[in-house]
């Protein structure tokens, strides 16, 4: 009896121990699937994907995606402050002067290059210039180079006008996509350009005509040497002399001649019309064409000679007595001004003046060894030095 009270009180106690056991148990759940330790052999499972809730790890500056939320300023939020200079932007601006047998025109392109320069390394941009020029005055051609240059992106053109009344017609096409265009030299003032720059080519006229009047004491004939009867610039000049005659009763014109606009057309004009007329006591020369090579006034001396430009091949005349004033353009500042114009039109959307006129240099034996120098930056001659 004893030994079954014994056998029974150890049963007991061990269903009570049982119980506890299970009282200690958490209840049931699903498993869900561990992350490999760290230092885990390559050889163990690899986790299974985490599901879509589940958070992105944190990534570094570096290989954040563009696309992410985080990387994406807030609706209310500032904006970010961005550099100043535009880097990276590019800009080509087409430059159409008459023609490229003209030296003046050599000094337009040499601005405009030197004007790229200096513009892309003041605000960090890219310019560039397409120079596209006739060999030979051409307004045709000037027109589809314009269209051409609109045709390939340019983001703006700088343009000398050979004849205004073919070219209006482009340089509005040009506008209407957006285009803009400044003229220099010669101006297509019934056109959509937005600005000119260059000398008031009528007061140029004017100043032509007191000169030769002075050194005539205000007395004698006169010849005008006019260049390409159609150039806006050149009708100006004519227009001021004539206007300016007025007040010079005693100089009477014999008239006005037009030629192409070479060195060896004009001289050949000027000696045809000096042969024919030894009366000519002086010439009124709107540009310099002739005076471009040498010797070419021998045949018309002792006529006095006033003219536009100051080229050092015109400063020789000046210098040995055969020309006595040069009026000088800023020829450099043709393609200097208008590409500068331009990229800041383009770049920083400022609109440029109108009419940009400058007084032109006066240019005689007691001065010109000041242009010398002048003219060899002009025509490139410093580059490198």
């Amino acid at each position: 009896m004893k030994r079954l009270n014994t056998m029974w009180l150890t049963g007991l106690l061990a269903m009570g121990a049982m119980g506890l056991v299970a009282g200690c148990e958490k209840p049931q759940t699903t498993p869900t699937t561990p992350s490999a330790p760290a230092g885990a052999p390559s050889s163990a499972k690899a986790p299974e994907p985490a599901p879509a809730t589940a958070p992105t790890p944190a990534a570094t500056p570096s290989d954040k995606p563009a696309d992410r939320p985080a990387d994406k300023p807030a609706a209310n939020a500032a904006p970010a402050a961005g550099p100043t200079t535009g880097k990276g932007k590019k800009y080509t601006i087409g430059v159409i002067a008459k023609s490229q047998s003209n030296p003046v025109f050599v000094a337009a392109h040499t601005g405009a290059v030197a004007a790229a320069k200096d513009l892309s390394a003041k605000y960090g941009i890219e310019v560039t210039i397409d120079w596209r020029t006739p060999a030979n005055e051409d307004a045709q051609q000037q027109a589809q180079y314009l269209e051409q240059l609109v045709s390939t992106g340019v983001s703006g053109i700088s343009l000398s006008c050979t004849d205004a009344k073919v070219l209006t017609a482009a340089i509005n096409s040009a506008a209407d996509k957006g285009v803009p265009t400044i003229t220099f030299d010669s101006d297509a003032p019934e056109s959509k350009r937005i600005a000119y720059y260059g000398m008031d080519d009528y007061d140029c006229g004017k100043q032509l005509m007191i000169e030769l009047s002075k050194l005539l004491n205000g007395k004698g004939t006169i010849a005008i040497l006019g260049g390409n009867q159609n150039a806006p610039n050149l009708q100006k000049r004519i227009a001021g002399a004539k206007d300016e005659m007025k007040n010079h009763p005693g100089i009477k014109l014999k008239d006005s001649y037009y030629h192409g606009e070479t060195a060896p057309e004009a001289v050949a004009k000027i000696e045809q019309v000096q042969g024919a007329n030894p009366d000519i006591a002086g010439w009124l020369m709107v540009g310099g064409w002739p005076l471009f090579t040498e010797n070419a006034l021998d045949k018309i001396a002792p006529a006095k000679v006033v003219s536009v430009d100051t080229l050092p091949q015109q400063l020789n005349y000046v210098k040995k007595g055969q020309v006595q004033v040069l009026l000088g353009q800023k020829c450099y500042g043709w393609g200097y001004e208008t590409v500068t114009m331009l990229v800041e039109k383009v770049h920083n959307n400022k609109a440029p003046k109108v009419i940009n006129s400058f007084v032109p240099d006066r240019v005689t034996k007691d001065n010109v060894a000041e242009f010398y120098g002048l003219w060899d930056t002009w025509l490139g001659k410093n580059a490198g030095k």
